[in-house]
């Protein structure tokens, strides 16, 4: 059933659409094997002083490609037929999904094109390109990038990745909460930015399925809050603007699972601002020596400002993934 969804039966009503499980995720983390690393989820008493918690860091940003996207991509081509293989893959991004797929496509032998945006860090353009894939760069933002994505899949038939809005993809990603509830057993609470919502759906359904009484708290930006009006509208809510740092967290919609998921198994969603954004980024450069990208240091910008609703002294681990900024950038951020 899950295959079957993954091949692209999104038609039809929600209620027909199946909820990844447990044991995907499960499944998930024997198809990517020993190719990708565990990462470390880091103790950090300064941060979670000035946070008020007990904190703990999930330094994704230590995986390859820099990001946790690694992890759904190789469990997506994993599934893929070899006619589908042969057609070539293709998927979208701001950059950390399309290093993901270059890095898994070049790893199975595969073509791959991506789409990326014309404001695309240089970076991840530069990365995307080195692991051999096609880059099309269209539109100022991520609105018009996915516009030209579609027509690409319409148009050449490649095989399509899609960075969230696929089951096998976000049970990929979930298996970075198998490590967390393995590394913090007594965790109160997991921290994780959304920006499709492929980590949370897999995150949540993980957690939730293993231990229930672990509150999963979601963050978006301000500037684009693709979850907290889908949630609010209780339908997917295709964004006309985006405007954020936060690059890796700002798609301009959430992929329809992924609501399904964060409806039955998020706790919470909470909104941070570029400000608050950039506050973290310091604190965790400073306190934690980590080189956090926007989009990486969302989760503990939550906590900082005080609105992820966790009571005092929890025990919590932020989701720190996305190590992908250059230093140009970099320094006109701080």
């Amino acid at each position: 059933m899950l295959q079957e969804y993954a091949a692209g039966q999104l038609a039809g009503k929600d209620d027909e659409r199946p909820m990844i499980s447990l044991e995907d995720v499960l499944r998930a983390r024997v198809v990517i094997g020993d190719r990708l690393h565990r990462t470390p989820t880091l103790s950090q008493a300064t941060l979670g002083e000035t946070a008020g918690v007990a904190l703990w860091l999930k330094a994704e940003l230590f995986q390859r490609t820099g990001s946790f996207k690694a992890r759904g991509v190789l469990n997506k081509l994993a599934s893929l037929t070899p006619e589908e293989r042969t057609r070539g893959v293709i998927g979208m991004s701001a950059g950390n999904h399309a290093q993901a797929l270059a890095f898994g496509a070049a790893l199975e032998g595969i073509a791959a094109t991506v789409v990326m945006p014309l404001n695309a860090p240089l970076s991840k353009v530069a990365a995307t390109k080195a692991y051999g894939a096609e880059v099309i760069q269209y539109g100022a933002t991520s609105v018009e990038m996915v516009d030209e994505y579609e027509r690409l899949v319409a148009v050449r038939g490649m095989t399509p990745v899609h960075p969230f809005y696929d089951p096998l993809v976000m049970a990929g990603q979930g298996t970075l909460a198998l490590e967390i509830l393995e590394d913090v057993p007594d965790v109160e609470a997991v921290i994780v930015g959304i920006g499709g919502g492929g980590l949370i759906g897999g995150v949540a359904t993980a957690i939730k399925e293993s231990a229930p009484h672990v509150r999963v708290i979601g963050v978006e930006p301000e500037g684009a809050p693709g979850m907290t009006r889908a949630l609010a509208a209780g339908g997917v809510v295709r964004l006309t603007s985006v405007e954020t740092i936060a690059d890796g967290l700002a798609p301009p919609f959430v992929g329809e699972l992924s609501l399904a998921v964060t409806q039955r198994y998020v706790d919470d969603v909470v909104l941070v601002s570029d400000a608050e954004i950039r506050e973290a980024m310091i604190q965790i450069l400073e306190r934690a020596k980590l080189v956090a990208e926007p989009s990486g240091a969302a989760a503990f910008a939550a906590l900082l400002a005080r609105r992820a609703g966790v009571r005092p002294g929890a025990r919590v681990v932020a989701v720190v993934s996305g190590g992908n900024i250059d230093h140009t950038r970099l320094k006109s951020l701080l």
